[in-house]
């Protein structure tokens, strides 16, 4: 699946290739599922374009059954089923990928949906853990809670005892938050994310803060900070300019770091997935943390897949099958 030209989802097309076998170190997966992500309407947009040597065709996530292996692979074999994170190329029928990527699906996970594990748990785990150290008995904002990866960050929270407060937008999407383990959840289309957190922080604030949305937000989620409090910023989806008041930073001895999953060295991706693999793995092997998956569409739908992505109101993730 690729695109003729940037612009519109009506410019995806399905196409054929030439089947590569998988180089050293690489894993050859024949796709299950592939995940859908903002990210992929941006380089259909022609605003995102893959990292150098990375496939041109669109997707970072699949899962499916392990075809072939390249010299050197020893961590799975042909037949295992697995999901894996990726550069791109993931909106195909088989697709190489990194064996320091590729993690095994667990048997009671259906291998359909450990299409939508890999980039919400990679960004969710090495954010909220990796960048911001949160631990037990700590409080978190989690911006989008019924995304993709909100969804995701939310269960991580919550599994690790973290006081958990989430925004999402109407009461319905509120209530399915609330069942995915947030302790609070703010309907940020009628209420203030900031005043409803310092009222139920008595005024402290929360420890890390995870936001999806951008410049629109940079204000009040400073001001939702507590004292020595970490904002990490992964999105941009209202703006990526704002003005922000120092002062206020530095009277709370708080931080922000922006972060991206995409254009990561290697080293550190296969580290991130490692990290996913020793703590998030087992989460979802026992049932604490699952993947929540919107609608499923087939590759020749992909289409309607952005379309409805773009239009907002999904819940988890949107998966492509072949």
């Amino acid at each position: 699946m690729t695109t003729t030209a940037p612009g519109g989802p009506e410019n995806l097309s399905l196409i054929e290739t030439v089947e590569n076998p998988p180089s050293a170190g690489e894993v050859q997966i024949r796709t299950v599922a592939s995940g859908v992500n903002p990210a992929d309407l941006l380089q259909r947009a022609g605003h995102y374009p893959p990292p150098p040597g990375a496939s041109d065709l669109l997707g970072l996530e699949l899962s499916g059954i392990v075809h072939d292996v390249g010299s050197g692979v020893t961590d799975v074999a042909v037949g295992n089923r697995v999901c894996a994170l990726v550069d791109g190329g993931a909106y195909a029928e088989l697709v190489n990928a990194p064996a320091a990527q590729v993690i095994r699906v667990p048997e009671d996970l259906e291998l359909r949906d450990a299409a939508a594990v890999p980039e919400a748990a990679c960004t969710a785990w090495s954010n909220l853990v990796g960048v911001a150290g949160l631990t037990a008995g700590m409080t978190v904002l989690i911006h989008g809670g019924s995304g993709g990866v909100g969804s995701m960050a939310v269960q991580i929270a919550h599994a690790l005892n973290a006081f958990v407060i989430s925004t999402a937008g109407g009461p319905e999407r509120c209530e399915q938050v609330r069942a995915l383990g947030a302790d609070v959840v703010v309907d940020h289309r009628s209420e203030s994310f900031a005043d409803a957190v310092l009222e139920v922080t008595d005024g402290r604030g929360v420890d890390v803060v995870l936001d999806v949305v951008g410049a629109a937000y940079l204000a009040d989620n400073v001001r939702a900070l507590a004292t020595n409090g970490h904002l990490v910023v992964i999105g941009m989806q209202k703006g990526r300019r704002a003005e922000l008041d120092l002062g206020v930073l530095l009277t709370k001895r708080a931080s922000i770091t922006g972060t991206t999953l995409r254009s990561r060295p290697a080293a550190e991706k296969a580290a991130i997935v490692d990290g996913v693999r020793r703590h998030v793995l087992p989460l979802i092997a026992d049932g604490r943390i699952r993947p929540v998956v919107d609608t499923v569409y087939r590759f020749s739908e992909a289409r309607q897949a952005h379309e409805r992505l773009a239009a907002g109101g999904v819940f988890g993730k949107i998966l492509l099958t072949p």
